[in-house]
C-alpha cells in the first residue's frame, strides 16, 4: 500500500484510490514515526526546518509535489535526487495576476499616497484635481502605459490580457523571443532596447542562480525616472540596495514589492519607509486553486506510471 503525506494546510482534498494511505501532517512539526514509510509527500506551507527534516527521514520517498509555483524552497530543502518533485505551476495564476494589478493600480492611482494624506486629515488636492494626461509623462493610468513583463510563463499569460483590456501595451520579456498568447516576448538581450520606453517593469522570474538579481543597478538606470518596478516573483531576483539608490536619488519613481531577499521583511529593513514603496507580505498567491485535481492526477500517474505535471528540472 502506498503512503501518501497531505498537510492539514491543504483544504482541497484530492481523490485517492482504495489501496492509497493518506496521512495528515503538521507542517510545524517533524513527520511522525509512523508515517516515516510514505513514498509520497505533498507540501504546503512548510518551513525550512521541517522540509529538511522530512528529506532526510523519509527513506522510502519517491515523489514530492509542492503546491508553490516556485520550487527553489522545495529544492533547497535536500531530497535525494532520485526524488521527483513536482510543483504547483498553475495554481495561483489567477490570485497572483490579480494582485499585481492592485498593485500597479495602486501604484498608478497613487493608493498609497492617499492612505497617508487620510491618516494626516489632509485634503490631498495635489493629487486630484485636474492632471496630465499625457502618455510618457508619469505613470497615472494604466491605459496607454507601456508594461514590460520579465518573466512570462503562466501567471503572465493570465495578467497580460486584463492589462491589454485597460489598454496597458504588454511586451514579455522570457528566455527564448516569439509570440506566446497574442503578445510580443523578446529576449534578455533586448532588454537595452526596451527599458529606456518602458513604464513598468513587472518581475514575475523565479529564483535561479542565473536569475539572482537580474535586476540589478544597470537594469534600473536604463528605465525612465517616472518607472514603477513591480516584483511579485521572487526576491532574490532585484537587487534591494541598486533599488533604494535609485529611489532616492530620483532615478525611479517608486516600487511595489510582494517579495523580498529576507522574509519577513526584517523591521529594520529601509524599505518599510520609503514614501515610494508600496509593502505587501508576500500575499500575491497564497491560494492554490485546483490544488486537489492537481495532486489526483499526478498521484495517478505516479501509481501507474503516467507522465506527473510540472515535473521540476534539477
Amino acid at each position: 500500500m502506498t503512503t501518501l503525506l497531505v498537510p492539514t494546510t491543504l483544504t482541497d482534498d484530492p481523490t485517492v484510490p482504495p489501496d492509497v494511505r493518506v496521512l495528515r501532517y503538521d507542517v510545524d512539526a517533524p513527520i511522525p514515526p509512523d508515517a516515516l514509510d510514505a513514498e509520497a509527500l505533498v507540501l504546503w506551507g512548510n518551513g525550512p526546518e521541517q522540509m529538511a527534516d522530512a528529506a532526510r527521514r523519509l527513506t522510502r520517498l519517491r515523489w514530492v509535489q509542492t503546491l508553490a509555483a516556485g520550487p527553489d524552497a522545495t529544492l533547497a530543502a535536500g531530497f535525494a535526487d532520485d526524488v521527483v518533485i513536482t510543483s504547483g505551476r498553475g495554481l495561483h495564476d489567477g490570485p497572483v495576476a490579480e494582485h499585481t494589478l492592485a498593485l500597479m493600480l495602486a501604484a498608478a492611482r497613487r493608493i498609497p499616497d492617499l492612505v497617508r494624506a487620510q491618516a494626516e486629515h489632509r485634503w490631498a488636492g495635489e493629487l486630484g484635481g485636474m492632471q496630465d494626461a499625457r502618455t510618457g509623462q508619469a505613470f497615472r493610468s494604466l491605459d496607454g502605459a507601456r508594461v514590460l513583463i520579465w518573466g512570462f510563463g503562466s501567471i503572465a499569460a493570465r495578467l497580460a490580457p486584463l492589462l491589454a483590456a485597460l489598454g496597458a501595451q504588454v511586451t514579455g520579456v522570457a528566455t527564448t523571443a516569439g509570440d506566446r498568447h497574442g503578445f510580443q516576448v523578446i529576449s534578455p538581450f533586448d532588454l537595452p532596447d526596451h527599458l529606456p520606453r518602458t513604464d513598468v517593469l513587472v518581475s514575475l522570474l523565479p529564483a535561479t542562480e542565473q536569475t539572482r538579481h537580474a535586476i540589478d543597478a544597470d537594469v534600473l538606470a536604463q528605465l525612465l525616472p517616472h518607472a514603477w518596478v513591480v516584483n511579485v516573483g521572487r526576491g532574490a531576483t532585484l537587487d534591494e540596495a541598486a533599488l533604494l539608490a535609485a529611489l532616492r536619488s530620483g532615478r525611479l519613481a517608486g516600487a511595489a514589492l510582494d517579495v523580498f531577499e529576507t522574509e519577513p521583511l526584517p523591521a529594520d529593513s529601509p524599505l518599510w519607509d520609503e514614501p515610494r514603496v508600496l509593502i505587501s507580505p508576500h500575499a500575491a498567491g497564497g491560494r492554490p486553486i485546483g490544488a486537489g485535481e492537481l495532486i489526483t492526477a499526478n498521484l495517478a500517474a505516479f501509481l501507474f506510471g503516467g507522465e506527473l505535471r510540472n515535473v521540476v528540472t534539477r
